[in-house]
């Protein structure tokens, strides 16, 4: 069973967390990270970047930010670009705002707001993080 299997649960009240306001749960699940994943090499992987410090934006061992290292390490393990269907979350200030349905090719389905209908259209910004359920 994978990390993800198993923490399933747990992470559907982060993304709810995340887009309520809390913390920005979604950065902690990668995209691909659909049950395939050997949670014992993640750890592993995880593991050796201990004591690495902090630097907003950070993607290297010189410095990770939260998505940072966590996108890192699943790519350790083969595990790095979004797949369609998977949920892109719109990031401000360390918080979730929006959210959609990746479809592939920078694209995505999302419902925007009042008075729009749900569309596919590009992903407008640069700051997404991307997950799976």
């Amino acid at each position: 069973m994978s990390i993800f299997h198993a923490r399933k649960p747990f992470l559907r009240v982060a993304a709810g967390l995340a887009l309520s306001g809390g913390l920005l749960a979604a950065a902690a699940v990668p995209a691909n990270a659909a049950g395939v994943v050997n949670s014992a090499a993640v750890l592993a992987t995880a593991d050796d970047y201990l004591g690495t410090p902090y630097r907003f934006g950070g993607t290297t061992p010189a410095g990770f930010d939260c998505s940072g290292y966590t996108q890192h390490v699943f790519a350790q393990n083969g595990v790095s670009s979004a797949k369609p269907g998977d949920l892109v979350f719109f990031v401000r200030n360390g918080r979730a705002y929006h959210v959609g349905i990746y479809t592939g090719d920078g694209q995505m389905m999302d419902s925007p707001r009042s008075g729009k209908t749900v569309t596919e259209r590009s992903i407008w910004g640069s700051n997404v993080v991307y997950g799976r359920f």
